[in-house]
Order: structure tokens, then C-alpha cells, then sequence
């Protein structure tokens, strides 16, 4: 109502205008070449508000200008009865460039509301494909497409619609005979139907793109997980069946020994097999110790019981716990660092562990702990071939084993390392050059040391 008001001043102000100006030029031009004037008064009006108020500014056009100029002045009577056909060539000429300049008007209209259109579907499917939540964005969304329509707000229900919102109307969004969504517009403000036809069906379509992508996304990790479980599952499997079974077996081996009595032992015999027992006894010890270890991490139940340590004492017990004192070198800086002594010290022997299996049985195995202000670094040095630059990541999965491994061990000290590491705010990675042995690392965060603690 307001706009038609507006219009309405807007046309009798043109009009004015157009009949004063024709009174300033009628002393110079005759005055039937100056009725064409009107034309300037039609065509913004036209542009503006469309044919129907153009038509009847083009009425009021003529009838002012036989009013003003045509003599008789001030009626609507002509002396001249070929007047009459003057101004029918110019209401007709008015007409005319009124619906030429409403149609213009019209598809310019049309042409920008296709462009919003466009651009709203291009930013969408650029925003939803590149990975966006579509939970997380459909609000966004309702606001966006309600700028397209021009109805002052919108809401989209994705799936089939439950409660729809108060005093709203209901537009289907579907797809193929597939329901995606519903669009909730206000009351009263339903957007034009050739946009609705047009629009939605093509909205509906990129919902139910980025639906199924969503959907794909999370099978797709789901399908990830199952198959790491069962990579999981199997290589456990296979531990149980090898790395258990052998010792149970050696194990029973001597016990059945031990218990013959056909068979006549020395002492000495009898304390291999004895040794034999307590060795595999220990390394079955330790498998399922790094078994629950490994379980324990992966379920996030090994919160760390943080204290301060000095990290070279931690790396000089991680030695003495192996019984390795001779075969390796603890050098470097005593940085002092916040984290769980036992975890640490556990994440320290399995690195020196690692390397000692694989360096020379003469050679020397360095543990070298350097400090920068935000963080301590504990280097463990091998003299081993070193590890291929496309296993330097994959060690540290859960029962892998390096190239040319033949030891005995399952494949869990670096996995657990890294998990122990990473509760402590700490990271654990390898570094190897080809044949110049390896280099596993680890980076905790340091403490300022306390001022009693420097005096």
C-alpha cells in the first residue's frame, strides 16, 4: 500500500514537471511537437511501478496537455478537430513505450532473481560439498533462502516435517518422489509461484546431494573403524596364536620335562629348563602387560599421575629397568619436565628396548636429551640399518613390524610408547637415513625450573 502511495505522488509529480516544462518551451517549438515530452514522465514510472500506473500516467499525460496548452485552454474541448488525432498518436505512443518499458523492467526483474537464485544454489553446494555439517548450516541456510524469496524469513525442517512452526506455511521440498525437507515461510508472505517451481525443486535436489554425502561420510567412517577393529581383531589374533602360544609351549615343554622321571637330568639341565620356564614366563608377563597396556590407551583410561621428574634420571631409570647400563650412553641436558614418572620411564624403555634389538650385540646405543624453552627432546640413536622412509610412520601401529624383524616381540612397544606419550602432552616420532641407523624421538613440554630448586 505504502509503495502504490509513493507511485501515485511519484506520477503526479512527473506529470507536473513535464506540463510546467512544456509551458516554458511553447513560446519556441510548436506546441504539438512538445506533447511528445510526456514521454519522459511515462517511461520512469513505467520502470519503476510497472504498466498500470503508466497507463494512467499516460492518460493523465494527455488530458493535462489538452488542458494547459491546447486552445481552448482549460477545457477538454479542441478548436482544431485534427488535435483529436494528435493526442490519440501520442496516448497510443505512451502505451506503447509503457508496456515496452514494464516488459523490460519485467525481465530485468526476472533476470536478477534468477541471478540470486544462481548464486545462492552455487554458494550452498560449494559450502555443503567442501565438507560442512548440513546440520550445522541449515539455519543459515533458511535465512539465505528467505532473501531469495523475498518472504522476510524462512525455516527448513530436514526428513519429514513433526511440528511445524506457528502461523507458518509449508512448502515440500522433494526430490524424485523423495521428501528432503520442508520449507516454513511466514503466514501471508508465499513466495511468487514461478519462483517456488523453479527454485525449490532445485534446492531440494542440493539438500538431498548433501544429505547423501553427510550419510556417505559417516558410513564411510564407519566402514574406517570396523576395518581398523578388524585389522585390529586379527592381528591380536595372530599374537595369541604365535607370541603366546610359543612361550605356553616352551613353557609346558620344560614342566613335562621337569616331571618325567624316566628321565635322568643333571643340575645343569635342570636349571636351563628352569631358566627356560622363567624366561617365557616373563615374556608372556610382558605380552599381556602390553596387551592391557594397549587397551587401557585406546579406551583413554590411562589419565597420567603428573610429578615433577628431571628427564635424565627418568631415561637413567628406563636403563637400569632393561639392565642395558653397558650398552648405553645417557647424555645431555637435565631439563625438568610435569608428567607421570612411570609412563615416561615406560615410553623410555621400549625406545632404548627398540634399539638395542636392532643395533650390533657390540655396539652402543646413545640416549641424548637436549632442551629449547618450550620443549625437552630425548633422542635414543641406533646403529641398526635404519628404517625405510615408508615405515617411519607405520612402526608406531599396534603389532607392525619393522622390515627384517626376526625377534620375538609383538609389535607393541612403539604403539604403546606413543600412546603413553601422548597422555603425558608429549610426542613421540623416527627419524633414519639409509644405513646410518635410526633415531627415535621424544618431545615433552619443559617446566621453569623453581628458584629454590636453582640455588
Amino acid at each position: 500500500m505504502k509503495r502504490l502511495a509513493v507511485g501515485v505522488l511519484a506520477s503526479t509529480v512527473a506529470v507536473a514537471v513535464v506540463t510546467a516544462a512544456i509551458e516554458l518551451f511553447k513560446p519556441y517549438v510548436p506546441v504539438l511537437s512538445l506533447g511528445v515530452l510526456y514521454v519522459f514522465a511515462i517511461l520512469p514510472i513505467a520502470v519503476v511501478y510497472g504498466l498500470g500506473l503508466a497507463l494512467i500516467v499516460s492518460i493523465a499525460s494527455m488530458l493535462a496537455f489538452n488542458w494547459f496548452h491546447l486552445p481552448p485552454v482549460h477545457t477538454f474541448t479542441l478548436a482544431d478537430s485534427s488535435n483529436w488525432f494528435a493526442l490519440a498518436v501520442y496516448l497510443a505512443t505512451a502505451v506503447v513505450v509503457s508496456e515496452l518499458a514494464a516488459r523490460a523492467r519485467r525481465r530485468a526483474a526476472a533476470a536478477e532473481q534468477r541471478e540470486r537464485e544462481s548464486a545462492l544454489l552455487a554458494e550452498l553446494a560449494t559450502d555443503l560439498l567442501s565438507g560442512r555439517d548440513l546440520e550445522e548450516e541449515i539455519g543459515e541456510i533458511g535465512s539465505r533462502t528467505a532473501g531469495v524469496l523475498g518472504t522476510g524469513s524462512a525455516e527448513i525442517e530436514l526428513g519429514e516435517a513433526h511440528r511445524p512452526p506457528a502461523r507458518s506455511s509449508p512448502f515440500p521440498l522433494a526430490v524424485d518422489g523423495r521428501t528432503v525437507g520442508t520449507l516454513y515461510t511466514p503466514e501471508g508472505s508465499d513466495p511468487n509461484v514461478t519462483v517456488q517451481h523453479r527454485f525449490l525443486p532445485a534446492l531440494a535436489a542440493l539438500l538431498a546431494v548433501a544429505v547423501d554425502h553427510s550419510r556417505l561420510e559417516r558410513e564411510a567412517l564407519e566402514a574406517e573403524d570396523l576395518r581398523r577393529s578388524d585389522l585390529v581383531k586379527t592381528a591380536l589374533l595372530r599374537a595369541v596364536s604365535h607370541d603366546l602360544r610359543s612361550p605356553l609351549t616352551g613353557i609346558r615343554t620344560a614342566v613335562g620335562a621337569l616331571r618325567n622321571r624316566t628321565l635322568h637330568l643333571s643340575d645343569t639341565d635342570r636349571n636351563e629348563l628352569l631358566e627356560t620356564i622363567e624366561l617365557d614366563a616373563d615374556r608372556l608377563s610382558r605380552l599381556v602387560g602390553d596387551l592391557l597396556d594397549l587397551s587401557r590407551l585406546e579406551a583413554g583410561g590411562a589419565a597420567p599421575e603428573s610429578e615433577l621428574w628431571s628427564l635424565d634420571d627418568l631415561a637413567r631409570e628406563a636403563v637400569e629397568s632393561l639392565g642395558a647400563r653397558a650398552r648405553v650412553d645417557v647424555v645431555g641436558e637435565a631439563p625438568l619436565v610435569n608428567v607421570d614418572g612411570v609412563q615416561v620411564q615406560r615410553v623410555l624403555a621400549n625406545l632404548i628396548e627398540n634399539a638395542l634389538r636392532f643395533s650390533p650385540a657390540d655396539a652402543h646405543v646413545v640416549v641424548r636429551i637436549t632442551a629449547t624453552r618450550k620443549e625437552a627432546i630425548v633422542r635414543v640413536v641406533d646403529q641398526g640399518p635404519g628404517v625405510p622412509a615408508s615405515e617411519l610412520e607405520r612402526v608406531f601401529e599396534p603389532f607392525y613390524r619393522r622390515t627384517g624383524d626376526a625377534s620375538s616381540g609383538a609389535g607393541l612397544g612403539l604403539a604403546i610408547a606413543r600412546g603413553f606419550a601422548a597422555a603425558n602432552d608429549g610426542r613421540v616420532w623416527a627419524e633414519s637415513r639409509p644405513k646410518q641407523g635410526a633415531t627415535f624421538a621424544l618431545a615433552l613440554p619443559v617446566v621453569e625450573v623453581p628458584a629454590e630448586l636453582q640455588a
